[in-house]
């Protein structure tokens, strides 16, 4: 997949409210800002083409489906660990 066609997907969890939440979604200009908005914060990427079709089904604002739980968990836990919030 080109760089110009990369979809981004961005979301928030908050601990004990529930399920992420997708804050953000786009493909191309829009993705490629995302991700740049997310390094230039330190937020941690994973790539995942297959999820991230997944979750661009999902509207902004909306709880991730429970059929994608363990999916965004599994990152999830990566992101923790990348940042040195998890082992």
């Amino acid at each position: 997949m080109s760089e110009n066609s990369k979809l981004a997907i961005a979301l928030q969890y908050e601990k004990g409210s529930g399920a992420p939440v997708v804050v953000a979604k786009g493909k191309g200009t829009i993705g490629a800002k995302i991700v740049e908005i997310a390094k230039a914060n330190d937020i941690p990427i994973e790539e995942n083409e297959i999820l991230a079709g997944a979750l661009s089904k999902v509207e902004l604002g909306e709880e991730i489906p429970p059929d994608l739980y363990k999916a965004v968990a599994e990152v999830l836990v990566f992101v923790l660990r990348l940042s040195g919030r998890a082992r």
